[in-house]
């Protein structure tokens, strides 16, 4: 019987599991070159990085879409107050106090006559403020620290950790009353400074731990048997892969010192009249819940509304960030 002519067309490729799978050599071709295929996929797509992902499902996601909006609102508002708020937030007039809503004056006013609505709007410059630049603070002194120790290792290490550890031991509150007590200046710096010292070991403690993990990896190695240096090591191969989990934290914690920075004011010991804070108006405003209750309620609510936004952007940034997550 003469032997049949191979035929590719009509080819089965074995599979390996004990099955076989029929592809014609010419369908094959054709789904190689069909941009239509599975995205990503085929020789013409580009391999996409953790941070093109992470961006695709945050605009995807509406709880990142929510918060991003009330953020932006907040940055513009701290950035331009007057473009909402006409008034002066140091202009008050006793005759008026704890008076409610009236034409122009939508919150009402508090105990000493001061419209409630332009406090609330110009105390989100002095969060916003407070927040961004405690978390670049914290974010960049924790992850320099942090991220030297897991790679160097050894005595700098152990130092580190112990460090950690003390400041870890201090009550944030307590430590808060003891340091600016003592503090006379009426600006924003010195919360900002006293939110970096008792702030940087969290961000530190995962730094470290991303960077010991990072720099396992193959990619570290063969730099490291190039002959790479050390500097250039870390900004060029671990950096990138190890900064994930501290922008996740660091977005999270922003809120954490907004509402920090308010319960200090609260207190007395953080910003002080005339300083414009929602902390300063929430405790002036306490002593009158009973017959002025909107003096309270307002800045209560944008404080509340400023933490959560900023939780929820973390969490989003985190659940994007995070391929276990996916």
């Amino acid at each position: 019987m003469p032997e049949q002519p191979y035929e590719p067309e009509g080819a089965i490729a074995g599979t390996g599991m004990g099955g076989a799978m029929d592809l014609a050599a010419s369908e094959a071709t054709t789904l190689e070159k069909t941009p239509g295929g599975p995205e990503g996929t085929g020789p013409q797509a580009k391999p996409r990085s953790l941070w093109s992902d992470a961006w695709r499902d945050l605009r995807r996601n509406p709880v990142f879409l929510i918060s991003g909006l009330v953020i932006l609102f907040l940055v513009f508002i701290s950035l331009w107050p007057s473009a909402i708020a006409s008034g002066s937030p140091l202009k008050c007039d006793l005759a008026k106090a704890q008076q409610g809503s009236s034409a122009g004056h939508p919150f009402g006013y508090d105990g000493q006559g001061c419209d409630v609505y332009t406090r609330t709007v110009y105390g989100a410059r002095t969060s916003v403020t407070v927040g961004v630049c405690a978390t670049l603070g914290v974010a960049l002194l924790g992850s320099v620290l942090g991220g030297l120790a897991g790679y160097f290792g050894g005595v700098w290490d152990s130092v580190l950790s112990r460090i950690t550890d003390i400041f870890f031991a201090i009550p944030v509150v307590l430590g808060g009353l003891v340091l600016l007590s003592v503090v006379t200046s009426n600006t924003v710096w010195p919360v900002v400074g006293f939110i970096v010292l008792l702030g940087w070991p969290q961000i530190s403690r995962i730094a470290r731990g991303s960077v010991i993990t990072a720099k396992q990896n193959d990619y570290v190695q063969a730099a490291r048997a190039l002959g790479g240096s050390s500097s250039r090591i870390l900004l060029r191969h671990i950096t990138p892969n190890a900064v994930a989990p501290v922008i996740v934290v660091a977005t999270i914690a922003l809120g954490t010192y907004i509402a920090l920075e308010a319960t200090l004011s609260f207190l007395g010991v953080g910003l002080k009249p005339p300083s414009v804070s929602w902390g300063i108006d929430i405790s002036a405003a306490a002593p009158y819940v009973r017959n002025a209750p909107h003096a309270l309620l307002w800045p209560s609510g944008a404080l509340a509304v400023t933490v959560l936004a900023f939780i929820m952007l973390g969490d989003a940034v985190r659940d994007a960030l995070d391929p276990k997550l996916r």
